[in-house]
C-alpha cells in the first residue's frame, strides 16, 4: 500500500461498527436499543470518506502531545459486547485487563477513521494517544514498548482491532511516531495492562508527559487533539432521563434532575409524529462528563436513561 509521501504502512480498520452488520452492535446499539442513532452503514467502506488509509498529509513532531494518564472509569456496555464475530471468527473480551501483558505485533490506522466513532462511541483522532485490542475491555490503559529500540508510551485502549495476522495492538499515529514505527508501519512490542489506582498511588503529584520520542528537528507540531486520552462524544451527545406526556411533569423532572447534576438539562417538545416531552441532559462532550453525570444520578436512583445522538 502506498501512502502520502515517505509513510509506507499497512493499516488494519480498527473500527467493527460497520463491518458486522448483524453480528456486532454498532457503538451506538450498545447503550440501548430503543435510543436514537446514526444509522450504521451496510459495508465499511460506505463508511468512511476515502477508501484505503494513510497518514497525514506530511510528517509531524509528536513531542508536544502527553502520554494518556490512567484514570478509574466505569466499564460501560458500548464497545464490550462478547463474544463477537469478524469475519467468521469469534472474539472475547476480557472480564478484566488485570494482568494482562502480551507480546507481538504493533500497527498504526490514521486519516481514514480520523473523525469517525471508535467502538465505544468516542471520536477518533489520529494525533491522541489511543489504542485498539481484540480482547482487552473497553476502557482500559496500557504501556505499549518497542522491543526494539525500547521506547515505552501510555494508551488508552477505546476501540477494537487490529483483526489481522499476529498483529495484538493498532496505535494510532502519534503512538507510532513515539516509538518510532510511522515509516514501518509495525514493530515488535510489549503491552502490559495498568491498574488506575496503583499507578494513581505511585505517581501522586507528578504530572505525566510525553515518553522520549525521536528527534523531529524541523518539523510542524501535530494538531494537539482536545483529548489525548480520547475521550470526546459525537457532537449532539444527550443523556435522556425521562420522557413524559405532560409538559408540567417534565418541567418538574427537569428541575430534579438540574438540582441533582448541576448539568444543563432541557425540555425537548414533541414532534409532528410524537406526543412525548423528552427530559435530556446535555450536549455532553466527552465520556468522563457522561460517567460523571451517571454517577449522580446513581445516587439518587434515577437510573432509567439513555443515550441520544440528535
Amino acid at each position: 500500500m502506498k501512502l502520502t509521501r515517505t509513510l509506507k504502512k499497512v493499516v488494519v480498520p480498527a473500527l467493527i461498527a460497520g463491518v458486522l452488520g448483524g453480528c456486532v452492535h454498532s457503538p451506538y446499539t450498545e447503550e440501548k436499543e430503543s435510543e436514537t442513532k446514526p444509522a450504521p452503514p451496510t459495508e465499511n467502506e460506505g463508511r468512511y470518506s476515502q477508501r484505503h488509509d494513510s497518514g497525514p498529509d506530511q510528517s509531524y513532531s509528536v513531542d508536544h502531545i502527553p502520554n494518556a494518564v490512567p484514570k478509574v472509569e466505569e466499564i460501560r456496555r458500548a464497545g464490550n459486547k462478547s463474544p463477537y464475530k469478524i469475519a467468521g471468527r469469534t472474539y472475547h473480551v476480557l472480564p478484566s485487563a488485570k494482568g494482562y501483558k502480551e507480546t507481538g505485533y504493533a500497527s498504526w490506522y490514521g486519516k481514514k477513521f480520523h473523525g469517525y466513532a471508535t467502538a465505544n462511541g468516542e471520536i477518533y483522532d489520529m494525533y491522541g494517544m489511543t489504542a485498539a485490542h481484540k480482547s482487552l475491555p473497553i476502557p482500559s490503559y496500557v504501556e505499549v514498548t518497542n522491543v526494539a529500540n525500547g521506547r515505552s508510551i501510555i494508551v488508552r485502549v477505546n476501540d477494537r482491532g487490529p483483526f489481522h495476522g499476529n498483529r495484538i495492538i493498532d496505535l494510532t499515529y502519534t503512538a507510532a511516531k513515539k516509538l518510532g514505527f510511522v515509516d514501518a508501519g509495525t514493530a515488535k512490542v510489549k503491552v502490559v495492562a495498568i491498574d488506575p489506582q496503583q499507578w494513581q498511588r505511585k505517581n501522586a503529584g507528578s504530572v505525566q508527559t510525553s515518553a522520549p520520542v525521536l528527534a523531529t528537528s524541523g518539523e510542524p507540531p501535530a494538531p494537539s487533539p482536545k483529548n489525548a486520552e480520547g475521550h470526546n462524544l459525537p457532537e449532539n451527545t444527550y443523556l435522556q432521563v425521562g420522557a413524559f406526556s405532560s409538559h408540567n411533569a417534565a418541567e418538574n423532572h427537569r428541575r430534579q434532575v438540574t438540582a441533582l447534576t448541576g448539568a444543563s438539562v432541557l425540555v425537548q417538545k414533541p414532534d409532528q409524529n410524537g406526543s412525548l416531552y423528552r427530559v435530556r441532559i446535555g450536549p455532553i462532550l466527552d465520556s468522563l462528563q457522561l460517567s460523571s453525570i451517571r454517577a449522580l444520578l446513581a445516587k439518587g436512583n434515577l437510573n432509567s436513561h439513555h443515550l441520544v445522538y440528535d
